[in-house]
Protein backbone atom coordinates (compact mmCIF):
# COMPACT_ATOMS: atom_id res chain seq x y z
CA UNK A 1 0.00 0.00 0.00
CA UNK A 2 1.13 3.80 -0.87
CA UNK A 3 1.91 5.42 2.41
CA UNK A 4 0.88 9.21 2.20
CA UNK A 5 3.89 11.24 1.44
CA UNK A 6 5.08 13.67 4.52
CA UNK A 7 4.55 17.54 3.02
CA UNK A 8 7.97 19.41 2.48
CA UNK A 9 7.86 21.06 5.85
CA UNK A 10 7.37 18.02 7.56
CA UNK A 11 10.23 16.36 6.20
CA UNK A 12 12.75 19.01 7.68
CA UNK A 13 11.29 17.96 11.26
CA UNK A 14 11.81 13.60 10.12
CA UNK A 15 15.22 14.27 8.79
CA UNK A 16 17.68 14.47 10.97
CA UNK A 17 20.17 16.81 10.02
CA UNK A 18 17.91 18.79 7.57
CA UNK A 19 17.29 22.31 9.66
CA UNK A 20 20.72 22.62 9.58
CA UNK A 21 21.47 21.61 6.49
CA UNK A 22 18.92 24.21 5.17
CA UNK A 23 20.67 27.16 7.33
CA UNK A 24 24.25 25.81 5.57
CA UNK A 25 24.19 25.16 2.11
CA UNK A 26 28.13 25.64 1.24
CA UNK A 27 28.15 21.20 0.14
CA UNK A 28 25.93 22.36 -2.84
CA UNK A 29 26.52 25.01 -5.88
CA UNK A 30 23.68 26.78 -7.22
CA UNK A 31 23.90 25.33 -10.63
CA UNK A 32 23.86 22.04 -9.06
CA UNK A 33 20.80 23.55 -7.02
CA UNK A 34 19.37 24.61 -10.11
CA UNK A 35 19.80 21.25 -12.25
CA UNK A 36 18.26 19.17 -9.44
CA UNK A 37 15.05 21.48 -9.36
CA UNK A 38 15.05 21.74 -12.98
CA UNK A 39 15.22 17.36 -13.03
CA UNK A 40 12.17 17.38 -11.03
CA UNK A 41 10.39 19.45 -12.89
CA UNK A 42 11.03 18.21 -15.84
CA UNK A 43 9.86 14.54 -14.51
CA UNK A 44 7.01 16.29 -12.54
CA UNK A 45 6.28 17.88 -16.50
CA UNK A 46 6.45 14.89 -18.39
CA UNK A 47 3.76 13.02 -15.94
CA UNK A 48 1.07 15.70 -16.91
CA UNK A 49 1.34 15.32 -20.45
CA UNK A 50 1.82 11.84 -20.85
CA UNK A 51 -1.67 12.01 -18.60
CA UNK A 52 -3.30 14.59 -21.13
CA UNK A 53 -2.41 11.42 -24.10
CA UNK A 54 -2.93 8.23 -21.87
CA UNK A 55 -6.24 6.19 -21.67
CA UNK A 56 -8.13 6.65 -18.41
CA UNK A 57 -6.23 2.62 -17.49
CA UNK A 58 -2.93 4.98 -16.93
CA UNK A 59 -4.61 7.94 -15.14
CA UNK A 60 -4.47 6.46 -11.22
CA UNK A 61 -1.11 5.76 -11.54
CA UNK A 62 0.22 9.15 -13.10
CA UNK A 63 -1.79 11.06 -11.01
CA UNK A 64 0.27 9.74 -7.97
CA UNK A 65 3.07 9.96 -9.84
CA UNK A 66 2.63 13.65 -9.61
CA UNK A 67 1.49 13.90 -6.49
CA UNK A 68 5.27 12.37 -5.55
CA UNK A 69 6.63 14.49 -7.86
CA UNK A 70 4.87 17.58 -6.79
CA UNK A 71 6.66 16.88 -3.41
CA UNK A 72 10.04 16.46 -4.67
CA UNK A 73 9.72 19.57 -6.18
CA UNK A 74 8.81 21.30 -3.17
CA UNK A 75 10.87 19.55 -1.36
CA UNK A 76 13.87 20.96 -3.15
CA UNK A 77 12.87 24.49 -3.70
CA UNK A 78 12.08 25.12 0.04
CA UNK A 79 15.67 23.47 0.38
CA UNK A 80 17.68 25.45 -1.79
CA UNK A 81 15.11 28.38 -1.73
CA UNK A 82 15.01 28.35 -5.52
CA UNK A 83 12.09 28.80 -7.84
CA UNK A 84 12.27 27.82 -10.92
CA UNK A 85 8.98 27.08 -12.89
CA UNK A 86 10.08 27.27 -16.23
CA UNK A 87 12.54 24.42 -18.43
CA UNK A 88 14.82 25.54 -20.24
CA UNK A 89 15.34 24.83 -23.77
CA UNK A 90 17.23 21.47 -24.08
CA UNK A 91 14.73 19.95 -21.39
CA UNK A 92 12.02 21.12 -23.53
CA UNK A 93 13.37 19.68 -26.75
CA UNK A 94 13.45 16.50 -24.97
CA UNK A 95 10.25 16.45 -23.40
CA UNK A 96 8.56 17.26 -26.61
CA UNK A 97 10.11 14.22 -28.59
CA UNK A 98 9.66 11.67 -25.83
CA UNK A 99 5.69 12.98 -25.89
CA UNK A 100 6.21 12.54 -29.57
CA UNK A 101 6.81 9.35 -29.15
CA UNK A 102 4.51 8.31 -27.23
CA UNK A 103 1.81 9.61 -28.95
CA UNK A 104 2.95 7.76 -31.65
CA UNK A 105 3.36 4.06 -29.53
CA UNK A 106 0.95 4.79 -27.25
CA UNK A 107 0.72 3.20 -23.77
CA UNK A 108 3.60 0.54 -24.53
CA UNK A 109 5.94 3.53 -25.45
CA UNK A 110 4.77 5.37 -21.80
CA UNK A 111 4.69 2.36 -19.71
CA UNK A 112 8.75 1.92 -20.71
CA UNK A 113 9.88 5.23 -20.03
CA UNK A 114 7.88 5.36 -16.56
CA UNK A 115 10.40 2.11 -15.89
CA UNK A 116 13.58 4.42 -17.30
CA UNK A 117 12.49 7.13 -15.48
CA UNK A 118 12.39 5.26 -11.93
CA UNK A 119 16.13 3.70 -12.43
CA UNK A 120 17.31 7.47 -13.34
CA UNK A 121 15.81 8.82 -10.36
CA UNK A 122 16.91 5.87 -7.87
CA UNK A 123 20.83 6.05 -9.26
CA UNK A 124 20.48 9.94 -8.95
CA UNK A 125 19.50 9.62 -5.70
CA UNK A 126 21.63 6.64 -5.18
CA UNK A 127 24.86 8.73 -6.25
CA UNK A 128 23.91 11.79 -4.37
CA UNK A 129 23.33 10.21 -0.97
CA UNK A 130 26.94 8.21 -1.43
CA UNK A 131 29.03 11.05 -2.31
CA UNK A 132 27.33 13.07 0.90
CA UNK A 133 26.69 10.51 3.26
CA UNK A 134 28.88 11.87 6.08
CA UNK A 135 27.75 15.79 5.53
CA UNK A 136 24.57 17.37 6.11
CA UNK A 137 23.51 17.17 2.40
CA UNK A 138 23.20 13.27 2.67
CA UNK A 139 21.28 13.57 5.67
CA UNK A 140 19.12 15.76 3.68
CA UNK A 141 18.40 13.30 0.81
CA UNK A 142 17.57 10.64 2.75
CA UNK A 143 13.78 11.37 3.39
CA UNK A 144 13.47 12.06 -0.49
CA UNK A 145 15.30 8.79 -1.04
CA UNK A 146 13.39 7.03 0.99
CA UNK A 147 10.38 8.61 -0.89
CA UNK A 148 11.52 7.66 -3.90
CA UNK A 149 11.97 3.66 -3.03
CA UNK A 150 8.71 3.06 -1.44
CA UNK A 151 6.73 5.36 -3.48
CA UNK A 152 7.90 5.41 -7.06
CA UNK A 153 8.94 2.21 -7.19
CA UNK A 154 5.70 0.87 -5.69
CA UNK A 155 3.23 2.88 -8.08
CA UNK A 156 5.09 2.16 -11.50
CA UNK A 157 5.40 -1.43 -10.08
CA UNK A 158 1.07 -1.38 -10.12
CA UNK A 159 1.41 -1.48 -13.88
CA UNK A 160 0.88 -5.62 -13.78
CA UNK A 161 -0.63 -6.08 -17.36
CA UNK A 162 2.26 -5.09 -19.58
CA UNK A 163 1.46 -4.85 -23.46
CA UNK A 164 5.72 -5.18 -24.00
CA UNK A 165 8.22 -6.52 -22.04
CA UNK A 166 10.82 -3.55 -20.94
CA UNK A 167 13.89 -6.44 -21.49
CA UNK A 168 13.09 -7.34 -24.59
CA UNK A 169 12.84 -3.96 -26.19
CA UNK A 170 16.39 -3.02 -24.53
CA UNK A 171 17.53 -6.53 -26.15
CA UNK A 172 16.20 -5.35 -29.64
CA UNK A 173 18.19 -2.14 -29.31
CA UNK A 174 21.41 -3.60 -27.98
CA UNK A 175 20.87 -6.21 -31.32
CA UNK A 176 20.66 -3.32 -33.43
CA UNK A 177 23.57 -1.68 -31.98
CA UNK A 178 25.66 -4.84 -32.57
CA UNK A 179 24.34 -5.68 -35.67
CA UNK A 180 25.57 -1.93 -36.68
CA UNK A 181 29.10 -1.76 -35.27
CA UNK A 182 29.74 -5.14 -36.28
CA UNK A 183 28.67 -4.63 -40.18
CA UNK A 184 30.09 -1.61 -40.13
CA UNK A 185 33.25 -2.73 -39.28
CA UNK A 186 33.37 -5.62 -41.96
CA UNK A 187 32.10 -3.12 -44.87
CA UNK A 188 35.13 -1.02 -43.95
CA UNK A 189 37.49 -4.07 -44.23
CA UNK A 190 36.06 -4.97 -47.18
CA UNK A 191 36.03 -1.74 -49.10
CA UNK A 192 39.58 -1.92 -48.12
CA UNK A 193 40.34 -5.57 -49.47
CA UNK A 194 38.11 -5.24 -52.65
CA UNK A 195 37.42 -2.16 -53.87
CA UNK A 196 34.66 -2.92 -55.83
CA UNK A 197 30.92 -2.30 -54.61
CA UNK A 198 29.58 -5.25 -55.86
CA UNK A 199 32.04 -7.64 -54.17
CA UNK A 200 31.51 -5.19 -50.84
CA UNK A 201 27.75 -5.87 -51.27
CA UNK A 202 27.91 -9.59 -51.81
CA UNK A 203 30.57 -9.64 -48.78
CA UNK A 204 28.76 -8.05 -46.42
CA UNK A 205 25.48 -9.57 -47.22
CA UNK A 206 26.85 -13.05 -46.41
CA UNK A 207 28.21 -11.80 -42.89
CA UNK A 208 25.15 -10.33 -41.79
CA UNK A 209 23.18 -12.90 -42.77
CA UNK A 210 25.57 -14.91 -41.16
CA UNK A 211 25.96 -13.41 -37.82
CA UNK A 212 22.19 -12.45 -37.76
CA UNK A 213 21.65 -16.56 -37.39
CA UNK A 214 24.91 -16.53 -35.08
CA UNK A 215 23.07 -14.13 -32.64
CA UNK A 216 19.68 -16.11 -32.69
CA UNK A 217 21.50 -19.46 -32.21
CA UNK A 218 22.97 -17.63 -29.02
CA UNK A 219 19.81 -16.21 -27.66
CA UNK A 220 18.31 -19.47 -28.10
CA UNK A 221 20.91 -21.47 -26.20
CA UNK A 222 21.31 -18.86 -23.36
CA UNK A 223 16.97 -18.86 -22.88
CA UNK A 224 16.74 -22.11 -23.20
CA UNK A 225 19.83 -22.85 -20.52
CA UNK A 226 18.22 -19.81 -18.20
CA UNK A 227 14.65 -21.62 -18.64
CA UNK A 228 15.98 -24.61 -17.26
CA UNK A 229 17.50 -23.38 -14.45
CA UNK A 230 14.42 -21.07 -13.71
CA UNK A 231 11.83 -24.11 -13.68
CA UNK A 232 14.31 -26.20 -11.90
CA UNK A 233 14.40 -23.68 -8.92
CA UNK A 234 10.14 -22.71 -9.17
CA UNK A 235 9.89 -26.61 -9.10
CA UNK A 236 12.13 -27.01 -6.13
CA UNK A 237 9.86 -24.27 -4.25
CA UNK A 238 6.44 -25.58 -5.29
CA UNK A 239 7.76 -29.08 -3.63
CA UNK A 240 8.66 -27.45 -0.56
CA UNK A 241 5.45 -25.21 -0.35
CA UNK A 242 3.72 -29.09 -1.10
CA UNK A 243 3.07 -28.83 -4.33
CA UNK A 244 1.63 -25.31 -3.99
CA UNK A 245 2.94 -22.21 -6.00
CA UNK A 246 2.62 -20.82 -9.65
CA UNK A 247 3.43 -22.76 -12.36
CA UNK A 248 6.94 -22.47 -13.89
CA UNK A 249 7.17 -19.09 -15.84
CA UNK A 250 9.64 -19.35 -19.01
CA UNK A 251 10.25 -17.06 -21.89
CA UNK A 252 9.76 -19.03 -25.28
CA UNK A 253 13.47 -19.53 -26.71
CA UNK A 254 12.10 -19.62 -30.33
CA UNK A 255 10.66 -16.20 -29.91
CA UNK A 256 13.77 -14.48 -28.09
CA UNK A 257 16.03 -15.94 -30.45
CA UNK A 258 13.96 -14.49 -33.60
CA UNK A 259 13.79 -11.41 -31.91
CA UNK A 260 17.82 -11.15 -30.99
CA UNK A 261 18.09 -12.50 -34.72
CA UNK A 262 15.86 -10.07 -36.67
CA UNK A 263 17.33 -6.63 -34.76
CA UNK A 264 20.83 -8.02 -35.46
CA UNK A 265 20.00 -8.00 -39.13
CA UNK A 266 18.44 -4.69 -39.31
CA UNK A 267 20.96 -3.40 -37.67
CA UNK A 268 23.30 -4.53 -40.15
CA UNK A 269 21.39 -3.13 -42.98
CA UNK A 270 22.13 0.22 -42.11
CA UNK A 271 25.78 0.32 -42.88
CA UNK A 272 24.90 -1.92 -46.29
CA UNK A 273 22.24 0.68 -47.26
CA UNK A 274 24.69 3.24 -49.04
CA UNK A 275 26.49 0.27 -50.72
CA UNK A 276 23.20 -0.81 -51.85
CA UNK A 277 23.18 2.98 -53.46
CA UNK A 278 26.52 2.63 -55.46
CA UNK A 279 28.70 3.68 -52.89
CA UNK A 280 32.32 3.38 -53.89
CA UNK A 281 34.07 3.92 -50.25
CA UNK A 282 33.11 3.25 -46.89
CA UNK A 283 33.07 7.06 -46.12
CA UNK A 284 28.54 6.77 -46.41
CA UNK A 285 28.55 3.70 -44.43
CA UNK A 286 29.91 5.38 -41.61
CA UNK A 287 28.07 8.22 -41.88
CA UNK A 288 25.07 6.68 -41.61
CA UNK A 289 25.79 3.95 -39.16
CA UNK A 290 27.58 6.73 -37.03
CA UNK A 291 24.06 8.63 -37.10
CA UNK A 292 21.73 5.69 -36.13
CA UNK A 293 23.78 4.69 -33.32
CA UNK A 294 23.82 7.50 -32.02
CA UNK A 295 20.22 7.78 -31.79
CA UNK A 296 20.39 4.22 -30.44
CA UNK A 297 22.67 5.07 -27.73
CA UNK A 298 20.59 7.69 -26.74
CA UNK A 299 17.29 5.33 -27.07
CA UNK A 300 19.56 2.52 -25.09
CA UNK A 301 21.29 5.01 -22.35
CA UNK A 302 17.83 6.21 -21.72
CA UNK A 303 16.09 3.03 -20.93
CA UNK A 304 19.13 1.87 -19.25
CA UNK A 305 19.38 5.11 -16.84
CA UNK A 306 22.34 5.26 -18.37
CA UNK A 307 24.09 8.56 -18.84
CA UNK A 308 23.55 9.45 -22.57
CA UNK A 309 26.63 11.34 -23.68
CA UNK A 310 29.06 8.83 -22.33
CA UNK A 311 26.97 6.21 -24.04
CA UNK A 312 26.84 7.70 -27.14
CA UNK A 313 30.87 8.99 -27.01
CA UNK A 314 31.55 5.10 -26.09
CA UNK A 315 29.73 4.09 -29.28
CA UNK A 316 31.51 6.63 -31.61
CA UNK A 317 34.85 5.14 -30.04
CA UNK A 318 33.86 1.75 -31.13
CA UNK A 319 32.45 2.62 -34.25
CA UNK A 320 35.85 4.83 -35.26
CA UNK A 321 37.71 1.73 -33.66
CA UNK A 322 36.47 -1.14 -35.60
CA UNK A 323 35.84 0.74 -38.79
CA UNK A 324 39.58 1.99 -38.38
CA UNK A 325 41.41 -1.34 -37.71
CA UNK A 326 39.09 -3.43 -40.13
CA UNK A 327 39.95 -1.24 -42.87
CA UNK A 328 43.57 -1.04 -42.22
CA UNK A 329 43.60 -5.47 -42.23
CA UNK A 330 41.47 -5.08 -45.31
CA UNK A 331 44.75 -2.95 -46.75
CA UNK A 332 47.20 -5.15 -45.20
CA UNK A 333 45.06 -8.18 -47.17
CA UNK A 334 45.16 -6.57 -50.18
CA UNK A 335 48.76 -4.94 -50.30
CA UNK A 336 51.03 -7.06 -48.07
CA UNK A 337 49.49 -10.41 -49.64
CA UNK A 338 49.36 -9.54 -52.85
CA UNK A 339 45.48 -9.64 -53.72
CA UNK A 340 44.36 -8.29 -56.40
CA UNK A 341 40.72 -8.16 -57.29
Amino acid sequence: MIKERRSTRSSAVFNPGMESFMQNTEYVSPEFARQLILDELFDLSLYKRFREISGPELHPTLDELIKVESGHLGFWQELFNVEISELNFARRLKLEMIVLVCRLFGAPAIDLILEAIEVYGIRKYLTLWKQNKDNPMGKAVQGILKDEFEHEDVIVGRLKDRIINPDRIRNIFLGLNDGMVEILGAVAGFFASFGQNALVLLAGLTTAVAGSLSMAAGAYVAVSSENEVRRTQEEKARFLEGGTGEEPRTEPAIRSAAIVGVSYFIGASFPLLPVIFGAHTALWSILTAGTIIILVSMALAFLSGMDVKRRALTNLVIITVAAGVTYLIGMMVRNLLGIEI
